[in-house]
């Protein structure tokens, strides 16, 4: 019988964002840091005035706002995500995320985020 042992993840990776600002994501589970690709978890600090450009993911986005306000950009308008609230975007949906006043938020990816996959629009 093989035996599993919880793991601990003793600090995230810091992976360079896009955006027209200075953002800190920092990945806790995810292709980088713990070599899972059925999922991600990170920690995203996000400075006022952050837009990154519009995307169309080939994964599902489970995003917990912890402070401030998350700015969703769809095809069908605009959410804006309060802290305590979450939002979930749907595979190949387009979005574009900012945040007008800053925010911290948790995004969890299924699968897991990967550059190759988030298909970004051109510059």
């Amino acid at each position: 019988m093989l035996v599993s042992m919880p793991r601990l993840i003793a600090q995230p990776t810091v992976i360079a964002p896009a955006g027209n600002k200075p953002k800190q994501i920092q990945e806790f589970a995810g292709r980088v840091n713990s070599g899972h690709s059925h999922v991600s978890v990170a920690r995203m600090v996000s400075p006022p005035g952050w837009l990154e450009p519009g995307q169309r993911p080939a994964f599902e986005e489970i995003t917990v706002v912890l402070s401030g306000l998350l700015r969703v950009e769809h095809a069908g308008g605009t959410l804006d995500v309060h802290a305590g609230q979450a939002v979930v975007t749907s595979p190949d949906e387009w979005v574009r995320y900012s945040t007008p006043g800053g925010a911290e938020y948790i995004a969890v990816c299924l699968p897991a985020f990967s550059p190759a996959t988030v298909n970004r629009d051109a510059s």
